[in-house]
């Protein structure tokens, strides 16, 4: 039995831990969701190293012998640092689904949605470089999605406005395929598919990350032999009450969540 350690700058990790129970039903899981510092779009890349070491610190300590960075942002600006500060640990981080995407893409244009901290991010210039050379790529920042989908609110008037101000250029640009390239846009995945009509295909990461931590507790022998479902247990830096609500609603039952200063 292996303890999995899974964190975000708030809830939207949540998508990809949905994933992880989908392939990994009977590991156990510890979540933290850093709502006291949400977003990180718009930290500066030295806070988000020295959070994410903090964080991950803490979910070592409470037992977890693999970390996933469930936060493209954090990804881009530290999962180098988790990795040398402890090499040997399983670290998977995200990356937004560029690769996928331009297998898909019969326009040759392809849109991606992400915080302004990712696509300004070494590592999304260097997908780029290494993938997309013969594609256009349309990148769209999405100031303001982060925080409805922590709220809740994901099919309210105003959040449906602020999505099609966001997907509407991208589709001007003839994008056939949108890449969610944020942990949180999954949850309103419905909403964007909508907007951006039957034509667009949207792509997210979170199945592939879930692959790619199978294949490294599989390396390192510590894939669960148990048949007895995991256990999820969630913490937060934020607002206990604000925050068990919100992932209630989220994953579609009753969670309790425990506040760590």
């Amino acid at each position: 039995m292996s303890i999995i350690g899974v964190f975000d700058s708030g809830v939207g990790g949540l998508s990809v831990l949905k994933e992880i129970q989908a392939l990994l039903p009977f590991e156990d899981i510890l979540y933290f969701a850093d709502c006291a510092n949400i977003p990180y779009g718009n930290k500066t890349p030295n806070f988000i190293v020295e959070r994410s070491k903090n964080i991950t610190r803490f979910l070592i300590n409470a037992g977890a012998q693999s970390i996933v960075v469930a936060c493209n942002t954090a990804t881009a600006a530290a999962i180098k640092a988790l990795r040398e500060e402890w090499p040997q640990l399983a670290i998977v981080g995200m990356e937004p689904a560029v690769k996928p995407a331009l297998a898909k893409t019969k326009s040759k244009v392809i849109g991606v949605l992400a915080t302004v901290g990712t696509l300004k991010s070494a590592q999304f210039a260097a997908l780029l470089d290494k993938f997309a050379s013969d594609t256009e790529v349309v990148m769209q920042a999405a100031p303001g999605l982060v925080e409805c989908v922590e709220s809740g609110d994901l099919n309210s008037k105003e959040t449906r406005q602020l999505l099609k101000s966001f997907v509407d250029p991208l589709l001007s640009k003839n994008a056939d395929v949108i890449v969610l390239g944020c942990t949180h846009y999954p949850f309103l995945k419905n909403l964007i598919s909508e907007l951006a009509g039957p034509g667009v295909t949207l792509i997210d990461t979170g199945a592939a990350v879930a692959k790619q931590l199978q294949k490294k507790l599989g390396e390192s022998a510590l894939l669960s032999h148990s048949q007895e479902k995991g256990e999820l247990t969630i913490y937060t830096s934020g607002q206990r009450e604000e925050v068990e609500k919100t992932i209630s609603q989220l994953l579609q039952k009753k969670v309790n969540v425990s506040t760590v200063n």
